[in-house]
Parts: structure tokens; sequence; C-alpha cells
């Protein structure tokens, strides 16, 4: 099925789902990091977390600022301890498959 646009041009159906293809292609793309910056990455979230959280501890001025760097210290937390157990867990299940 034909459609036009408002310069007259016919177009199809498939443009539109070119389109969103090509965007989730970015999006959902892997990216390859070097294996000492992949291994450390769970610790640096961990230690971002951590210098975040002391932060807002020691922080006495900028009471704005506090909300941000505790908002930013749990999701470091978080990201930290996620990527750490799934990495662990890949390699205890592949331990236990190898048995």
């Amino acid at each position: 099925m034909m459609l036009s646009t408002a310069a007259g041009k016919a177009t199809t159906h498939a443009a539109p789902q070119h389109a969103c293809r090509k965007q989730d292609s970015l999006i959902g793309r892997k990216i390859w990091l070097p294996k000492l910056l992949y291994d450390a990455l769970p610790y640096f979230y961990l230690g971002s977390g951590l210098a975040a959280f002391f932060a807002t501890v020691y922080i006495t001025e900028w009471f704005w600022i506090l909300p941000h760097y505790a908002l930013f210290s749990i999701v470091c937390f978080h990201l930290g301890i996620l990527v750490y157990r799934r990495r662990h867990r890949k390699i205890a299940e592949n331990a236990d498959g190898a048995e």
C-alpha cells in the first residue's frame, strides 16, 4: 500500500519500520569494553556509590544537591551489586555444568 506525504512523494509502511529498527539497533547494540575495564566495572560502581554517600554525609552547605548525591549513590550501589551478582552467578553455573 502506498501512502502520500505532504511533499506529494509516495511512501510505504516499511519506511517507519526501518527508522524504528535503526533506532533499536543503536540502543540495543552491544558495547565491547577492554577486559580490565569490564572486570573493574562493578567495583567502579560500588566505589562511586560509596564516594557519593560520603559526600552526602560531609556536605554542610548546598542542601539542594544532597538528594541528587543520595540518589546517585543508591543507583551506583544497585548497579554494582547487580553486575557483581550476575557475573558470579554465571561463573557458578558454568562451574556446576563442568562437574
